[in-house]
């Protein structure tokens, strides 16, 4: 191991057999041996980083990416099928909740089993039990089961224990996901604690928040590989936009399967003798198939082509981070002439709370005619909205507010922010103290 390093990871590939049907019972796996049919598959293929000394890193990635696995072979519960995985010094984990206890027992007694696993003597156990119950602030219940706890008494307990074996390694699985606002409050504090005594962590978490709160380096896990590595503010951008793609290609394969059955079930009713009345003739084959819910509407003269936002550097992007510069583009075609036409656009919360909408009309433009294509761009130099998922819809309207093109949840988008504040948007402020 290279001096200063307390983790070296060295291609370390891991498979696990999926079975398609396995019996639960021997007697359905003798009679039904045709379904123990299983194929492999590769959580971790050629994986290799190395983690410093008192460094904390973030693995981050999608379900199923391979975090958790890398998590279980650092802990030594599982171990890899090829490359090799070192370690140095005493190792303290929380991979599952309670994970160790024994549901019959008090909480005082599992505190002194779960310490022995980590490695310490009863003297030692002795030595740290008053700071335990301290800080999972568990006293009033520590002589009862621990099968009465609830997830989160359950969470404090493991967790104290966790942090208070003087680990020279920290391994943390979601686990600060649990428990209420005031313990996730302390466990951070702790572990900002415990990583400036020179501890060594290592946090998987889907909170990109908690990363860039606690560690240094973030790794990101695709399809068993690192995709990327460095610094969390970088690293989590790249991971959050990646997702926003990922879901925006998903819809759009979702809507051209809706579109397809829909024009197949149009053919249907053409045979049939079927006729069609349409609520707006003037809409053309770029209309899609559209849900229970109408989405999109109006007279058809002018219509929304294509809907993006991008970065200050013209980058389309999906995520962005709060109080980044954001250009919403709206690229349109016209077929009739409109007169005294009118763009708008509405950003709303996913569940539906309107954040922010205006219009060339409140913006006191000039009046102004379509009559060849063209784009429109809202350019916003902070976008100051908390972190969350939200839709934008579009408008063109003409004359006395007629409707051309009302195109509703035109466009997905996250924002994304390490910081904690909450409501709907940031106001600038200062603080005098």
């Amino acid at each position: 191991m290279k001096p200063g390093n307390a983790i070296e990871v060295k291609n370390v590939k891991k498979k696990f057999k999926v079975y398609f049907d396995k019996g639960s019972q021997l007697k359905e796996r003798i009679l039904f041996r045709n379904r123990n049919r299983y194929e492999e598959r590769w959580v971790l293929d050629d994986v290799s980083f190395e983690v410093k000394k008192g460094e904390a890193i973030g693995l981050i990635g999608h379900n199923g990416c391979g975090k958790s696995t890398t998590l279980k072979l650092l802990t030594r519960i599982m171990y890899p099928d090829s490359g090799s995985i070192e370690l140095k010094g005493r190792v303290s984990s929380l991979i599952e909740l309670g994970a160790g206890f024994h549901p019959d027992m008090s909480g005082r007694e599992n505190i002194y089993t779960n310490a022995s696993i980590f490695g310490l003597t009863k003297k030692e156990i002795d030595e740290r039990l008053d700071d335990i119950i301290e800080f999972s602030e568990m006293e009033p219940f520590l002589d009862n089961p621990v099968r009465t706890y609830s997830s989160g008494m359950y969470m404090r307990l493991a967790f104290s224990v966790a942090i208070n074996v003087n680990a020279d390694i920290l391994l943390i699985d979601e686990i600060l996901a649990v428990g209420d606002v005031n313990f996730q409050a302390k466990c951070f504090n702790k572990l900002r604690e415990i990583k400036a005594q020179g501890t060594t962590i290592v946090i998987v978490s889907h909170s990109m928040g908690q990363i860039e709160q606690i560690c240094d380096r973030s790794i990101w896990i695709h399809e068993g590989k690192i995709k990327a590595e460095g610094p969390p503010r970088d690293i989590d951008m790249e991971y959050l936009n990646f997702m926003g793609e990922k879901r925006e290609a998903d819809a759009a394969q979702r809507a051209e399967k809706r579109e397809a059955a829909a024009l197949k079930e149009a053919e249907l009713q053409e045979k049939e003798g079927a006729t069609d009345s349409f609520e707006n003739p003037a809409e053309d084959e770029e209309k899609e198939a559209e849900p229970a819910v109408r989405k999109r509407w109006g007279n058809g003269k002018a219509r929304f082509k294509q809907i993006y936002m991008t970065d200050s550097g013209g980058k389309k992007k999906t995520v962005f981070a709060s109080e980044e510069a954001v250009r919403i583009c709206m690229d349109y075609v016209v077929k009739e002439k409109v007169e005294d036409a009118v763009f708008g656009i509405g950003i709303f919360r996913s569940d539906g709370l309107q954040c922010y909408g205006t219009n060339t009309r409140i913006e006191q433009f000039d009046k102004y005619d379509l009559i060849k294509d063209g784009t429109v761009v809202v350019n916003l130099k902070k976008m100051l909205l908390l972190p969350g998922k939200y839709t934008l819809d579009v408008a063109i309207e003409s004359d006395m507010a007629t409707p051309v093109d009302y195109y509703k949840e035109s466009y997905t988008f996250e924002i994304y922010s390490s910081l904690g504040d909450v409501g709907v948007s940031r106001i600038e402020h200062t603080w005098e103290v």
